[in-house]
Parts: structure tokens; C-alpha cells; sequence
């Protein structure tokens, strides 16, 4: 049986940058890689975007109300191989596909690896991430550095350079003048109760 896995992380934890070398290390073996990006996330379009400069176009770019597991089927009935899924920002994913993606690694024996937000701005858990906090086999942190040196376990929302604390949950950074800053939790208070 293959299994979920969960790999998560604050903002500039490598998050995409270790999805690319997953699937290069398939790849490099000779092994099918289908990599999954949520519709909502508007940064580099179709493109897996990388802090370090590294991009890759995505396969799927999935839609809040697509079923990942009928996707999936439909592909392999079409004699398309997958040995492993990858899916980036998967906190923007809804609960029912992350419980699709759980199914296709028990019922058809594909490992999937997820990477992505644990919480949004407010420390409030995101819908995927949460269900996959409860269901997923292996939950593993990616861990990053705050500006002061410590674990950043947050992440700080800026706009015009500014951090706020109010706001809808999805912004994605880079958009509109929105850029996000891994934060400890010193580091959050401090900037919340400025």
C-alpha cells in the first residue's frame, strides 16, 4: 500500500524546491511524475515557482470543484503511468480532494507527497492542510529561519511592505503588493502588537 505524506512548512522552507528534486529523482529513474497545483494559486501560472529561481510547468492545475480521483483514473485507464504524485500548495485544495488523494494512494497504489502551508497569516489552519494533519500517513515539518535567527513556525502577510493581521485568507504572494515573511513567534507578536 502507498501512502499520503504531508510535508509542510512557513514561507521559504523549500517547499517547491524540494517537490522539483523529488521528481527529478523519478524522473532520473526512469519513473512517471504527475504534478498537481491548485487552480487558486495564481503565481507563476502554470509554473511551479521557486525562490531559487527554478521553475517547472505543472501537469494538472486542479479546480476547487475537480475530482482528483476520477482525474486519476480517467488517466491511468488512458495507459498513462504514474508512479508518484506531487502536489504543491495543497493547503488550497478542499477536504473531499484530500480525501480523493488518500484513496488513490490506498486504492490504487500511488504514493503521494503534498507540500504546503500548515496555517494562513492568522495562524489559522487552511482546509486541506487541517485534513491532512488528521488523515495523511507521514506528516513531516520543512523547517526555515526567521529574520532573528530563531524557528519560523508563522507566516507575516505585508502589503506595501507592511505586516497586517487582518484580511481574507488567500493572497497569494507577489500579487497586489502582498509579500509574506516567515516569522517565530516572538517575531509575531512583536510585529501584531506594534
Amino acid at each position: 500500500m502507498s501512502k499520503l505524506y504531508f510535508r509542510y512548512g512557513a514561507m521559504n522552507s523549500g517547499k517547491s524546491t524540494h517537490l522539483m528534486q523529488v521528481a527529478y529523482n523519478y524522473e532520473e529513474r526512469g519513473m512517471k511524475v504527475l504534478i498537481i497545483k491548485p487552480m487558486v494559486d495564481k503565481k507563476g501560472g502554470d509554473t511551479l515557482v521557486s525562490r531559487l529561481g527554478v521553475g517547472r510547468k505543472v501537469d494538472l492545475l486542479l479546480d476547487e470543484n475537480d475530482n482528483v480521483l476520477d482525474i486519476i483514473k480517467e488517466r491511468l485507464n488512458a495507459n498513462k503511468k504514474i508512479d508518484c504524485i506531487l502536489v504543491d500548495e495543497v493547503q488550497f485544495l478542499k477536504e473531499a480532494q484530500i480525501d480523493e488523494l488518500f484513496e488513490i494512494a490506498v486504492t490504487l497504489n500511488i504514493p503521494i507527497i503534498c507540500y504546503g502551508l500548515r496555517t494562513d497569516f492568522k495562524r489559522n489552519g487552511f482546509e486541506g492542510s487541517t485534513r491532512l494533519l488528521l488523515i495523511a500517513h507521514s506528516i513531516e515539518e520543512m523547517k526555515t529561519i526567521c529574520a532573528c535567527g530563531k524557528k519560523a513556525i508563522f507566516n507575516g502577510r505585508k502589503i506595501n511592505n507592511k505586516f497586517v493581521f487582518e484580511g481574507e485568507q488567500i493572497a497569494i504572494d507577489e500579487q497586489n503588493d502582498v509579500n509574506y515573511e516567515s516569522l517565530c513567534g516572538e517575531c509575531y507578536y512583536k510585529y501584531k502588537l506594534q
